[in-house]
């Protein structure tokens, strides 16, 4: 306990001298701290041990760690950072301290992370004051390795405790680091990577107050010191990183004319030192400052326009691919001021001036097109086709693809000249840049302006199908599954079977890059007929005489040695599902045949070896693709036709079900949706053998997106066998009621959980009087949701909430009706009615009146179930408000469901 003491009493000692900036004495006590401290149990064989190869070993030594972390987290931090800030011990032990230090702190979880943050926080101020002096006493440390580690977990602290004003010592103390001229370049690095991560780690927590003005100036002032001219490179690059992740903090500073102009002369500056790590990092401060202060930039944009050219013409390509980025965020940030103009404009409201477009991208157009398709003819000549590594070619072509999407028609006379003129060049570069060129404007500018050059293209691109070069082979795919997707309508339809027959003799004959672009061709192509109303009444579509052979040749490519490649498998698959969604009726017979096939193939799959993690990954994945394929030809059926096969496929399915896949899964319980809606109660014999995976679909919680599915399966199942559900509601209730408790279930989940009761509730009728309080207890509790004005997302999910408690008032009301026990609502119609009175008056972005609809055939269901009983509640001012502007939506939808609604009403208020 003397130890302890005499530890403690020299640790809050350098606490104090540091504050007072007496760092030599301060650094004096820390080590006596320090020298007590060690007389603790020996934690550097524990941290050691961690990283043992035997298990036995490092689970003991991890087991250990934790015991020390509940048992006295104070302690276990002043350890830790004395194990990091000990000089002479082995530098693998104090990094490893100053990691576990860190970790600490940090989660990926935001609730995780606040629940570390509050722990810290509950420390006794002086046990931080000790663990704080260590750990930024330790930025000073002769060793790289343990400053640089003790600058992350003096970020981690300071993350907790700047937005807070606390720590005071922190900035003062790194910006002494950062001037001293007396300190080595080691430690003025590793101060300001201590105030990049600091600033990085802050910008990650999304409930931390904001940044207070002084502090921000002090981290920006000592930043620029560092990135100041004549400082040597290494600093350079620390500063310039430092001032990148500082940049969200200073909104102050950019506003002020004289300080933003100091910023940005220390930041072009920077642009012109002679080592390219620095170049390239001061070029990311530029395209931040594009992204976040796009308002700021024309007194700029003249030495930005002749850097950022200069640049990409000539300096090395870590460089010029941040000087791209830059005209690429420049060009998205334009999109968005557009569109906000464009919706502005519709409600007639001015742009405000910190949102005008000055249209820096439409004017340098002229110079930039050609600097962009210069960059294009830049390939890397080494680069495997299926390599996906970021190069000059590929920046650039990314860059012009945003271009056109800011300029829209401007760019077509600005990029056709040089398409037309090297298409079909000579030299390789020229004819795949040309392509690629092609490919980046087709979105963005109109069908008029771009769809005569798409009519001209068709047959040069498929010659170039077939072009010696591997990379003019992949774009030129690429470039007409573009055009499929974006302007089929301007293909000719004349050059319609060429393509098909174009596009398919690729699949199986080139490589695995080239075949996926070509089913992405043939995907979007088959995708072009989804709105195809004549088919219906035609019987046929243009797709219709090539059916056949896509499907086989695609089924052959499934089967491809090399499909596991380029995502072939995977763009095989996906194009056959969607020839089958946007078939016509006349192949109906074709589908017929192809069903046992596919049923074949998945009954075959379980066979398959897997003896790898790959192997296991891929069998599944194809099980899932294969359920899928059983879903879009069962969606194309009818009960007649399906039900021989629905054995065999239900058979599959279950055994689907039973791998530890949670993509299987979801592609299992979605195809059997589809057959429990074909079979309505047939469906039945099914259930007993499938209610456990339905069961723990309902309560797979951390897949959720299974857990969707399977709330989506119990809805069509309710329906399809109605009150024969009955007997597997007990089960099924109580999982839905465990979604909506559980804190950690993804939100989009419970909108569908709540619709589900109404389901429910209509299939079993009064047989949902025990599950009738729970549930409306929650419903009760969801309709309390309320959502900031300044949050979209948010305000989606409430709405999406809504119409998920609607729904289920509404399944719950109707079925009580058709189960004579009506009766049971009347306690609850206060809190339904307080409900519809909360949605007249506080609505917000029902842009698609999703909630309004449903809110007003809510009304019509009540008055014609309750009657007279709910006779006071529907004189009430908000039900005719509903039903007023249910019916001056214009939706025809809506407007019937309210006249219908106002007249049930009517008819109680009458009587």
């Amino acid at each position: 306990q003397q130890f302890r003491g005499l530890q403690f009493f020299f640790a809050l000692l350098s606490a104090e001298l540091l504050s007072s900036r007496c760092y030599c004495i301060a650094y004096f006590a820390i080590s006596l701290s320090l020298l007590f401290k060690m007389s603790a149990p020996d934690l550097t064989t524990t941290l050691l041990n961690c990283q043992s190869p035997d298990p036995a070993v490092r689970t003991a030594a991890e087991q250990t760690l934790a015991q020390a972390e509940h048992t006295n987290l104070a302690d276990f931090f002043i350890a830790l950072a004395t194990e990091l800030a000990t000089e002479g011990k082995d530098v693998t032990v104090r990094q490893l301290a100053g990691l576990h230090f860190k970790n600490l702190l940090v989660a990926k979880d935001d609730a995780v992370q606040t629940e570390k943050h509050n722990k810290w926080k509950a420390l006794p101020a002086e046990n931080r004051s000790v663990i704080k002096a260590t750990m930024i006493g330790t930025i000073r440390s002769p060793v790289q390795t343990a400053r640089h580690t003790a600058a992350q977990a003096c970020a981690e602290i300071a993350t907790v405790e700047l937005p807070y004003k606390e720590w005071p010592e922190f900035l003062t103390t790194l910006m002494e680091n950062v001037t001293s001229q007396q300190l080595d370049d080691g430690v003025k690095i590793s101060s300001l990577e201590c105030l990049g991560f600091t600033c990085e780690r802050i910008a990650l927590v999304s409930d931390a107050p904001e940044i207070a003005p002084d502090v921000t100036d002090l981290m920006l002032t000592t930043i620029v010191d560092g990135i100041r001219s004549d400082r040597p490179d290494s600093i350079r690059l620390a500063a310039a990183t430092a001032l990148r992740n500082s940049l969200s903090f200073t909104r102050k500073n950019m506003e002020n004319e004289n300080e933003r102009n100091m910023i940005m002369k220390t930041i072009c500056e920077a642009t012109q030192s002679s080592d390219a790590r620095v170049r390239a990092a001061a070029y990311e401060c530029i395209v931040q400052i594009a992204f976040q202060y796009y308002d700021k930039l024309q007194a700029y944009m003249q030495t930005l326009f002749q850097l950022t050219f200069g640049t990409i013409r000539n300096d090395e390509e870590s460089v010029a691919l941040q000087a791209i980025e830059f005209w690429s965020t420049l060009a998205e940030e334009e999109m968005e001021l557009i569109d906000v103009a464009e919706e502005l404009a519709l409600s007639g409201q001015p742009v405000p001036q910190d949102q005008v477009c000055v249209g820096y991208v439409k004017a340098a157009l002229e110079h930039l097109c050609p600097l962009l398709t210069e960059t294009l003819t830049k390939q890397d000549e080494d680069l495997e086709v299926d390599d996906d590594q970021w190069n000059l070619s590929m920046s650039g072509a990314t860059c012009l693809t945003l271009v056109a999407n800011t300029v829209e028609d401007a760019v077509v006379p600005a990029i056709m000249p040089f398409v037309q003129q090297h298409i079909q060049s000579e030299n390789w570069r020229y004819r795949e840049a040309a392509t690629m060129a092609f490919s980046s404007i087709l979105e963005g500018p109109s069908a008029e302006a771009i769809g005569p050059y798409v009519n001209q293209s068709i047959p040069i691109l498929l010659n170039a199908l077939s072009d010696s070069n591997d990379l003019v082979k992949d774009t030129t795919a690429w470039t007409l599954g573009r055009i499929c997707d974006l302007h089929v309508r301007s293909i000719p339809e004349e050059t319609f079977p060429t393509l098909v027959n174009g596009l398919a003799g690729k699949l199986l004959t080139e490589s695995p890059r080239v075949a996926s672009q070509a089913c992405f061709g043939i995907h979007n192509l088959a995708a072009a007929f989804q709105h195809d109303n004549a088919a219906a009444t035609s019987g046929t579509n243009a797709l219709s005489p090539y059916m056949p052979s896509l499907l086989q040749t695609l089924l052959q490519v499934v089967d491809r040695e090399d499909a596991s490649e380029s995502n072939l498998r995977i763009g095989a698959f996906e194009a056959i599902s969607v020839l089958i969604q946007n078939s016509a009726p006349d192949v109906l017979n074709v589908l017929m045949q192809l069903l046992p096939a596919i049923i074949d193939r998945l009954a075959q799959s379980f066979n398959m070896p897997a003896v790898s993690n790959e192997d296991k990954e891929q069998k599944e994945g194809v099980q899932g693709l294969l359920c899928g394929l059983i879903q879009v030809v069962a969606i194309k059926t009818t009960k007649e036709q399906i039900l021989p096969y629905c054995d065999s496929i239900m058979t599959n399915f279950l055994q689907v079900l039973q791998t530890k896949n949670a993509t299987c899964h979801e592609e299992a319980l979605s195809a059997t949706s589809q057959i429990a809606t074909i079979l309505e109660a047939d469906f039945l014999k099914y259930m007993a053998a499938l209610q456990p995976f339905l069961m723990a679909g309902l309560r797979n919680f951390e897949a959720y997106q299974v857990c969707t599915v399977a709330v989506g399966l119990v809805g069509d199942i309710s329906r399809a066998i109605e009150d024969k559900m009955q007997p597997f509601c007990d089960e099924i209730m109580s999982a839905l009621i465990e979604a909506l408790q559980n804190a950690s279930l993804h939100r989009s989940v419970k909108p569908p959980v709540l619709s589900c009761f109404g389901d429910v509730a209509m299939a079993i009728g009064a047989a949902y009087e025990p599950y009738l309080q729970l549930s409306l207890m929650m419903l009760l509790q969801a309709a309390q949701t309320r959502a900031p004005d300044d949050d979209d997302d948010l305000i989606d999910y409430v709405n999406g909430l809504r119409e998920g408690i609607l729904e289920a008032y509404t399944g719950i009301v109707q079925g009580l009706k058709d189960g004579g026990r009506v009766d049971l609502l009347h306690p609850y119609i206060d809190a339904i009615m307080g409900f519809l009175e909360m949605l007249a008056s506080e609505r917000k972005n029902d842009y698609d009146n999703e909630v309004l609809g449903k809110a007003v055939g809510l009304i019509g269901d009540l008055a014609s179930s309750l009657g007279g009983t709910v006779k006071e509640q529907l004189r009430q001012p908000y039900i005719m408000e509903l039903l007023r502007e249910g019916h001056a939506t214009g939706d025809e939808t809506i407007m019937e469901t309210s006249n219908w609604a106002n007249s049930m009403v009517q008819q109680v208020l009458a009587c």
